[in-house]
């Protein structure tokens, strides 16, 4: 049995200003995006791309400002209407408070997409190819979130079993070892997630299919996880013994595996006509 180490949440003090290491852990996730979204930029389609519509660094820069956007305003009002709808629908003010904790990762989706949209409406550019561009650099991004939530020793996991070698006590949650469910996280939300879609995406593929594989993915891993992971206190578990992440999960693996299926339908059937 380990036990949570405990980590100073604060990274660095110089005076009055505190750098917290869950915010050097976004700021590793943005760096990381704009690392591999340059790199993107030597896959198919996107490396071919040529004239007005050619695909540069300055895209993926741009993506990653509006990304950040969404990530921020979607995540925020994704808890607050998902987790707390009732406490903040009588505190409004409040969620503007983001400094007192409280993200949600759909909802910080649904803000990227969102970004996505403007981002390709505005240069005239396809949606789904857009996001095809960006499925694959988002995974490392939540593996460094993961991090975070693991250095603060929040987001635990559930009750494990005293015998489980990484079974681990973390401050604030008794004396009882618990499942590192944020590593569990890191592992497959985030590195297998990454190699997995990194993998599939450096070929050509049906549009949206990348994407669509994302949603996919990201939902089964993150469904298995929250097998492990404590339920957040205010909920607990809902119908069929689910958690609120797990029943947010489930539209993303069955829209996923729909939209990828008929992605490739639309892509087969648009080769069969141009035949």
């Amino acid at each position: 049995m380990l036990i949570h180490p405990q980590i100073d949440p604060v990274a660095l003090q110089i005076g009055p200003l505190a750098i917290h290491w869950y915010g050097l852990t976004y700021l590793a996730a943005f760096g990381l995006f704009l690392w591999l979204g340059l790199r993107r930029l030597r896959h198919e389609p996107f490396a071919s791309s040529t004239g007005p519509g050619a695909w540069r660094r300055a895209d993926v820069e741009d993506i990653l400002f509006l990304g950040v956007m969404g990530v921020v305003i979607g995540g925020r009002l994704g808890y607050c209407l998902f987790y707390k709808p009732g406490y903040y629908a009588t505190h409004p003010l409040e969620i503007f408070a983001v400094w007192q904790g409280g993200m949600s990762f759909h909802g910080g989706m649904l803000g990227v997409m969102a970004a996505m949209a403007w981002f390709a409406r505005s240069r005239h550019r396809s949606f789904l190819q857009v996001m095809d561009f960006v499925a694959p650099c988002i995974p490392t991004g939540l593996a460094a979130g993961r991090v975070g939530n693991f250095i603060n020793g929040e987001l635990w996991g559930r009750i494990a079993d005293p015998s489980l070698p990484w079974a681990m006590v973390f401050r604030g949650a008794g004396s009882t070892p618990r499942h590192p469910s944020q590593i569990y996280q890191f592992l497959m939300e985030g590195l297998l997630l990454f190699v997995l879609l990194w993998l599939y995406g450096r070929k050509e593929r049906a549009p949206g299919q990348v994407s669509a594989a994302f949603l996919f993915g990201y939902g089964v891993f993150r469904f298995i996880a929250e097998y492990f992971r404590e339920p957040d206190a205010h909920l607990g578990l809902l119908a069929l013994g689910m958690s609120m992440g797990q029943w947010l999960c489930v539209p993303m693996i069955l829209g996923g595996a729909g939209l990828w299926w008929w992605f490739g339908q639309r892509a087969q059937a648009a080769d069969g006509h141009s035949g």
